[in-house]
C-alpha cells in the first residue's frame, strides 16, 4: 500500500524545468533597441488562448500605444479618442482590415487570427503609423528602454529566438536565430543592423 501512494506524490514533486531568459538587443552602434518585439518559440508549446481586453486607442492623432502584443486570437479593440473621426486599416500579411470612419468615443474591434507583425494606418491622417504584433507564443515582449527582455519560466531545449522592429532590414523586419536553452538558462546579447 505504501509504494502505492509514493509514486503520486514523486510525480507531483518532479516539476518541469523552468529556466530564466535575458535578451539584450542592440543596434550596430551598440546602442539598446528599445521598443524591439523579441519571442522565443519553443517547440509544442503555443500562445495560451487569448483572454481579456486589448485595445489601441486613437489619441492625439496617434495610435497608443505604438506597439501592442497580442495572442493568436486576440480581439482588439481600436477606441477613437480624438475629436476628429479616423479610418483604421492595415494591408499587411497577417491581417488586412478596414475601420471605415467612425468618430469620438466610438470602438471598432478585429480579431486577429495568425501571428506576425500587422502594421496599422489611418486614411484620414497619414502621418498615423501603429502595429499589432500578433504573437504564438507564450514567450513574447517589447524591449524595455535598455532593450531588455526577461523570462522567468522557459523550458530547457532548444528554440528559435526572433526579433521584430519596423527598421530592421530584414524580410519581415524580422531576423532569427536558433538558440539552446539550458538548465541553468539563456542570457545573450543581439547585436542588429538596422
Amino acid at each position: 500500500m505504501l509504494p502505492r501512494l509514493l509514486l503520486p506524490i514523486a510525480c507531483v514533486a518532479a516539476p518541469a524545468t523552468a529556466s530564466p531568459v535575458a535578451i539584450a538587443v542592440q543596434g550596430l552602434n551598440g546602442a539598446p533597441l528599445a521598443g524591439a518585439v523579441v519571442t522565443l518559440e519553443v517547440p509544442g508549446r503555443a500562445a495560451p488562448a487569448a483572454r481579456g481586453t486589448y485595445q489601441v486607442e486613437q489619441r492625439d492623432i496617434r495610435f497608443q500605444p505604438h506597439v501592442t502584443i497580442v495572442p493568436v486570437g486576440a480581439t482588439v479593440a481600436f477606441p477613437n479618442r480624438d475629436k476628429v473621426r479616423h479610418h483604421v486599416y492595415s494591408f499587411s500579411k497577417s491581417k488586412k482590415f478596414e475601420l471605415k470612419l467612425y468618430g469620438r468615443e466610438e470602438a471598432r474591434s478585429v480579431t486577429f487570427d495568425k501571428s506576425g507583425p500587422v502594421a496599422l494606418g489611418c486614411n484620414i491622417h497619414d502621418a498615423m503609423q501603429g502595429f499589432v504584433f500578433v504573437a504564438a507564443t507564450p514567450w513574447a515582449a517589447q524591449a524595455d528602454a535598455a532593450g531588455r527582455v526577461r523570462w522567468a519560466d522557459v523550458p530547457a531545449g532548444r528554440a528559435t529566438l526572433k526579433v521584430w522592429h519596423p527598421t530592421i532590414r530584414a524580410p519581415g523586419n524580422t531576423l532569427s536565430q536558433a538558440v539552446a536553452v539550458g538548465a541553468q538558462g539563456l542570457q545573450t546579447t543581439l547585436t542588429l543592423r538596422r
